[in-house]
């Protein structure tokens, strides 16, 4: 059954997932938070799932700051415009350096290929600019595909901290029998997950610190609201998205 083959390749990618990896990028984002910066992540195309998972939730950091993949989400028509887009050299430099972010501030790049331009040029700029950086990336990839960057490296190669996703270079993980391509993709599945255990491992640092974690509570729970506007208003200035 095709079904249960998903299910249990993307059961296998989870436990796949580097836990001593999720846990220097929980620090990195501990030490960032504890000084006073912020948290800024950036995917185009289906690589942005991951970043609006981690924004404006339910039990997610109120510290995580969106930068928009303008051309690049899944909102633009014709959506074949969001593979062209990532390949321009050049405007991931812009996208980042027209944002908030600033040295002390921790930047997540999600990239499933770490092939293209525009998470490469964020990646380059953010070294400059003393923004340390992790990689959410397939590293099934490096060393099978080439950059499309002129400075001919990975997103892999350009990052403070590699987080592997486990994902199978090509991202589908269900043989059909009687079809040659391989469907339903993982990608996103672990990319969540991996954002999720960063953001649930950066809570517990943060709680052994003696500091009170920005988290959202669900508006849907009775004080939910008054809550989150009690500590969004404590954190205004290391929010960017409201």
């Amino acid at each position: 059954m095709s079904a249960e083959a998903y299910l249990a390749e993307a059961g296998a990618a989870l436990q796949k997932l580097n836990l001593d990896k999720i846990q220097q990028g929980a620090r990195l984002l501990t030490d960032s938070v504890a000084g006073g910066g912020s948290i800024f992540a950036f995917g185009a195309s289906h690589a942005f799932m991951v970043v609006e998972e981690m924004v404006y939730r339910a039990g997610g950091l109120m510290l995580v700051n969106p930068i928009y993949p303008h051309g690049m989400n899944l909102s633009v028509r014709p959506l074949t415009l969001t593979s062209q887009l990532e390949r321009v050299v050049g405007l991931g430099r812009e996208l980042l350096a027209q944002s908030p972010a600033k040295a002390g501030d921790v930047l997540i790049l999600h990239s499933n290929s770490g092939r293209n331009p525009v998470t490469i040029d964020m990646a380059l700029l953010a070294r400059e600019r003393g923004i340390k950086t992790i990689a959410i990336t397939a590293l099934s990839y490096v060393g099978k595909e080439s950059s499309r960057h002129p400075c001919g490296k990975m997103l892999a190669e350009l990052c403070d901290l590699v987080i592997d996703n486990a994902v199978p270079h090509g991202d589908a993980v269900v043989e059909v029998p009687g079809f040659a391509q391989k469907v339903a993709p993982v990608s996103t599945l672990t990319g969540c997950a991996i954002a999720n255990a960063l953001v649930a491992e950066t809570v517990k640092l943060l709680v052994e610190r003696g500091i009170e974690p920005p988290v959202f509570m669900s508006a849907n729970i009775t004080g939910g609201e008054a809550y989150n506007a009690r500590l969004l208003e404590q954190n205004k200035g290391r929010i960017h998205y409201l």
